[in-house]
């Protein structure tokens, strides 16, 4: 685990190699199909050498959750340990980790009523309004999610609403779902370098034709801008660039910064696991496996 950009996969792929291993991707990206160039999912030819465990396993249409995860992990480690092999889990969605290793609560399903509500005071109000509105009732979480991450944030206000209970109370409640040992390697990069990879990921991904990859989302009348696979980093402002709310420039400099913004999330996220390992260069963390 560790944030975007970090070199989680090259190293998962070495030690697959040294160890026998078989990937299980943990990444709500990669899951849905399309989403290839804005989710730095492998290639064709690295998934034929290194299967990815639930990659390509969703049309964006059909939303994936942390119960989703939860189920199609499980599975995918039991069919790993069957053949012998160590599942080897990769990815920067520390939310699926958190929920595989530490349970997830019951939270109450969604409410479209309420979701308008909300909506409808973040575009008279803003997101900072209902932000601050979160802070109050639930700092935990709102120390967790970003004033900018308005799916979070609309999903927390959300469960407040229609349980009356904070998402920090359901998930204190929350009951253990996986036996399993796990290994947490955490790996990091110096803020200024990890600034530059993700600047120059970005501008590969352009030349490789996110645009396009994203116009084909854009196009198609069964996907909408709402939809979780579109609200992914890269993708929403691509989308936001194609819709004319900014020009190429500012585009490539707001995905860039809301990447930047995932990292330190998912920087925050890992403070609340056991980690094992951890440390900036992927090869010394391997040398200690």
């Amino acid at each position: 685990m560790g944030p975007t950009a970090s070199g989680k996969t090259a190293l998962a792929m070495a030690l697959c190699d040294k160890h026998n291993g078989e990937i299980v991707s943990v990444d709500s990206a990669m899951v849905y199909k399309g989403l290839d160039i804005g989710s730095a999912k492998p290639d064709r030819v690295t998934l034929a050498k290194y299967p990815h465990h639930l990659v390509d396993i969703r049309d964006v249409t059909d939303p994936y959750s942390a119960a989703d995860f939860i189920d199609d992990a499980q599975r995918a480690i039991k069919v790993i340990h069957e053949k012998g092999k160590v599942p080897i889990l990769v990815g920067g969605t520390m939310l699926y980790y958190k929920a595989l290793q530490q349970g997830i609560s019951d939270l109450p399903s969604a409410d479209q009523l309420v979701r308008e509500k909300l909506m409808g005071e973040a575009n008279e109000q803003g997101w900072q309004y209902l932000h601050d509105r979160l802070n109050t009732i639930d700092p935990k979480s709102a120390a967790r999610i970003h004033v900018n991450d308005s799916q979070r944030l609309q999903r927390a206000l959300e469960v407040y609403e229609i349980s009356g209970k904070t998402l920090s109370q359901h998930f204190a409640a929350q009951v253990k779902q996986d036996g399993h040992n796990y290994i947490n390697v955490a790996l990091d990069v110096e803020k200024d370098r990890l600034r530059n990879r993700i600047t120059q990921r970005f501008m590969l991904m352009m030349e490789q034709g996110f645009i396009q990859e994203v116009k084909n989302f854009f196009d198609d009348p069964d996907v909408f801008f709402e939809l979780p696979a579109m609200k992914s980093v890269g993708y929403q402002q691509v989308w936001q660039y194609l819709n004319g709310e900014y020009d190429k420039d500012r585009m490539i400099e707001k995905a860039i910064t809301a990447t930047c913004q995932l990292a330190k999330r998912q920087r925050t996220w890992l403070r609340s696991f056991d980690v094992k390992i951890k440390t900036p260069d992927a090869i010394l963390a391997m040398s200690f496996l």
